[in-house]
């Protein structure tokens, strides 16, 4: 199955450490779709946002790697699961169930995150932009 990553799990070594089968296919962008940062575990979420993007990594995943993939973002509780069609096939991500306010995310995390941009060869600027509060 096809898997969006547009958090943490865009560190390679993080996605192999969680889902040992997963294959990083390449770099792509949701459409009409903006990054944000929220909860009180200050993570990452999409939202819809006309003539926006997120970038991120299409990854090959195993239906074991999904049920891993599940726990670590405990679906259905704290995200849920979200599809969408890319070239006529189906792609799976996640998307938060509570959509609270703008949560500056910990540093930590955040290194996390920059690290999968550079193995992804993301652009940078949107992180920055999905690193500021909504006014």
């Amino acid at each position: 199955m096809l898997y969006f990553a547009y958090g943490s799990n865009l560190n390679h070594f993080q996605m192999k450490r969680r889902c040992k089968d997963s294959i990083y296919l390449k770099k792509i962008n949701l459409k009409d779709y903006r990054l944000t940062f929220r909860s009180k575990y200050r993570a990452a979420d999409i939202e819809p946002k006309k003539n926006s993007i997120v970038p991120g990594g299409l990854f090959e995943i195993s239906k074991s790697d999904e049920k891993k993939l599940d726990l670590y973002e405990d679906f259905p509780t704290l995200y849920k699961k979200f599809y969408f069609e890319y070239y006529g096939k189906k792609v799976m991500t996640y998307t938060m169930v509570k959509k609270t306010s703008f949560m500056y995310p910990t540093e930590r995390y955040l290194n996390v995150i920059k690290r999968g941009y550079k193995d992804c060869k993301l652009d940078i600027k949107y992180l920055k932009i999905g690193l500021l509060p909504r006014l």
